[in-house]
């Protein structure tokens, strides 16, 4: 590359290092990986309740265990009955090709609810070699050694 060409990824160059900060500070408050949901879960006491949004099909076929089954749609009528203002919440649905968490996530944060996204959603759940509960019991699929250290409990990122 000479010096008058710019790289294709600096066309728009970086952000100030104070604006870039304020940004992944709030991508950090908006969202959790689901290796980090994962290690809170198991800690016993992860101090929030995880919400699957999808539809009543996507539940059955298999959710993460101990998950919440509140479809984004019902959220408005039904969360005030299932979840405690007070305790956190992490939303998710089906992965990063849908924005199902992101609609869960805005419906609970519009009733007052502190809410994260959990990004990845149950496809990368799976991906990473953690439980699914579905009609036939809990499930374990082998770890996508292209998302995740295969036999490792976290990426150590």
């Amino acid at each position: 590359m000479t010096k008058t060409q710019i790289s294709a990824a600096l066309r728009v160059p970086p952000a100030a290092p104070a604006d870039a900060a304020d940004f992944f500070a709030a991508r950090l408050a908006f969202q959790a990986d689901v290796s980090d949901v994962h290690a809170s879960l198991e800690s016993g006491d992860p101090g929030f309740v995880l919400v699957d949004s999808r539809g009543d099909e996507a539940w059955a076929q298999g959710h993460v265990p101990g998950a919440v089954h509140l479809p984004t749609a019902e959220i408005p009528e039904r969360a005030p009955d299932l979840l405690d203002a007070a305790v956190p919440v992490i939303a998710y649905c089906w992965g990063p090709g849908c924005d199902g968490a992101t609609r869960a996530a805005l419906a609970l944060a519009q009733l007052g609810y502190h809410v994260k996204e959990m990004i990845g959603g149950v496809e990368y759940w799976i991906r990473e070699g953690f439980p699914v509960e579905g009609e036939s019991g809990v499930m374990r699929r082998a770890a996508d050694p292209l998302t995740t250290p295969v036999g490792a409990t976290h990426c150590a990122c």
